[in-house]
């Protein structure tokens, strides 16, 4: 079992910025992607951002690109997610994923496990 813990949500005007943290805990793995979801009312769970276990390999959403960053830190098993320039489509609850293959994926049905997530709201 893998745990997942994400923090850092608010709420924030247009153009503001937050950072998302994701902490893992359990068990461990020799390699993983760590991904971020998100999800608004009404609508299905959609893609964020994911990152590879040597965090040299990078993807996002066309939606979010150049406006997001993801990073990880193994020492920590920590992911996080830098929103800049928020939108009030950005507006939803955020999920941190963990997959247990250093492949990516951006299906949601592919990772393994996931955190509790974390309320983002953006203010026009």
């Amino acid at each position: 079992q893998v745990q997942l813990v994400e923090s850092g949500g608010g709420l924030v005007q247009a153009g503001g910025s937050l950072r998302l943290s994701c902490a893992a805990s359990g068990r461990t793995f020799s390699s993983y992607t760590m991904g971020w979801f998100r999800q608004a009312p009404g609508k299905e769970r959609e893609f964020v951002a994911a990152i590879s276990w040597s965090g040299g390999s990078l993807y996002y959403a066309g939606s979010v690109k150049d406006r997001f960053t993801i990073s990880r830190d193994n020492t920590k098993n920590t992911v996080y997610l830098q929103m800049n320039s928020l939108k009030p489509e950005d507006t939803a609850v955020y999920y941190c994923a963990f997959r247990a293959t250093p492949n990516y994926s951006g299906s949601a049905s592919s990772y393994d496990y996931w955190g509790q997530g974390t309320q983002v709201t953006v203010s026009s």
